[in-house]
């Protein structure tokens, strides 16, 4: 299953394939070069596919966890300070995804949509300590009573170019649907209450809408 922001460009880059191929039949007559040539085209199409897929998760609902919104690895786990909603300490995860990881967000809790904010910037890589603040990136505050608010923030990388995001506010939403994508790499940043307990530890590989992050 593909993800239905990638419909356009898998789309775009079959023709493309489609009409490489024939190209390289047509005008390539070294044997050895023009399999290359169609390989690597094919490979491109592959991690293309790769990219914009869009597997079943087996969420379990439970107003107690909060879920990983993405798949990847757990960067970052700190007591720190959120300045553009909260403007108070939180504990922040976030999760670094690669090219190769599904791209798919999705809520960490249900609850309703209390704040989304989209914000344009600079394209830092991932890891970069100021890509939150400065890097293109959405704003999301979920609220329920048993986690009260939870902030999640898309982070643009080097690669990508657009993020998508489909929280809107008053609105109600369930823990492990898709909230959004991020197109070529990117990170996202859960801020959590001070007193949830943190279940995961640094460089531990998570699976969006499956994971449990955090339990209060």
């Amino acid at each position: 299953m593909f993800h239905k922001e990638g419909h356009k460009i898998i789309f775009v880059s079959l023709i493309i394939v489609v009409g490489l191929f024939f190209l390289i039949d047509g005008f390539i007559t070294i044997e050895w070069l023009r399999k290359s040539l169609m390989i690597g085209v094919l490979i491109f199409f592959i991690l293309i596919l790769q990219f914009f897929r869009n597997p079943k998760r087996h969420t379990h609902a439970d107003d107690t966890h909060a879920l990983s919104p993405v798949d990847g690895k757990v960067v970052v786990i700190e007591e720190v300070f959120e300045k553009e909603v909260f403007k108070d300490k939180r504990i922040q995860v976030s999760v670094f995804m690669s090219p190769l990881n599904v791209h798919v967000t999705r809520y960490p809790i249900s609850g309703n949509v209390a704040f989304s904010k989209y914000h344009p910037g600079k394209y830092l890589v991932a890891w970069h300590p100021k890509a939150s603040e400065e890097n293109e990136r959405t704003t999301v505050v979920l609220e329920n009573k048993t986690f009260g608010k939870v902030l999640y923030r898309q982070i643009a990388g080097a690669l990508a170019k657009r993020i998508v995001n489909y929280a809107k506010p008053n609105s109600l939403v369930s823990q492990g649907d898709d909230s959004g994508f991020i197109k070529f790499g990117s990170r996202v940043d859960l801020f959590l209450p001070l007193d949830a307990k943190i279940k995961v530890e640094l460089n531990q590989k998570v699976r969006g809408g499956e994971s449990v992050i955090a339990e209060m």
